[in-house]
């Protein structure tokens, strides 16, 4: 009967993200957070500003949100978003999260561990610490999906070359 009851959560919970849209054509993102969280509040402030609306679900225990959505352990941050039928795990830029609706890779979906300083919601001044978007499948398995203040991959984007 446990088994029964989290997939049906699990269940509710993607459908709750699949594919929907608003009157005005905005995908719609449902974001678990904590209530008091400003960085996290930062990230939904970047997503509505590239164009998404955001329903905000304000959660104590993300973990257990996170657990019963499949995200790996390891790639915990401080929120977590349904996309569309993706799980967003973090501050991923939403350029990424677009890249991700639009290409439909076979995954669960696309994560930024931890809180890397520059990352959408996490600026603080000028500092752009490196870091990768990470896709993820089921069994938590890993592939770099794009990186950010990489200096080597900027220079080699700036001559036209990857």
């Amino acid at each position: 009967m446990r088994f029964v009851l989290s997939c049906v959560f699990i269940v509710t919970m993607l459908v709750a993200g699949c594919s929907k849209t608003t009157p005005e054509g905005a995908t719609l993102i449902t974001v678990y957070k904590s209530p008091n969280c400003q960085c996290c509040s930062g990230w939904v402030k970047h997503l509505r500003q590239h164009g998404f609306a955001v329903r905000i679900k304000a959660e104590r225990d993300l973990a257990s949100i996170r657990a019963k959505l499949g995200v790996p352990e390891q790639l915990a941050a401080c929120h977590t978003a349904v996309v569309d039928g993706y799980l967003i795990e973090g501050h991923v830029p939403a350029s990424d999260i677009r890249r991700l609706i639009s290409e439909r890779p076979k995954a669960n979906g696309i994560a930024v561990p931890g809180m890397p300083i520059g990352s959408p919601g996490m600026e603080v001044g000028e500092r752009h610490d490196p870091y990768e978007v990470l896709l993820f499948d089921t069994s938590g398995e890993t592939q770099a999906f794009t990186s950010h203040g990489n200096k080597l991959a900027v220079k080699t984007a700036e001559s036209g070359a990857y």
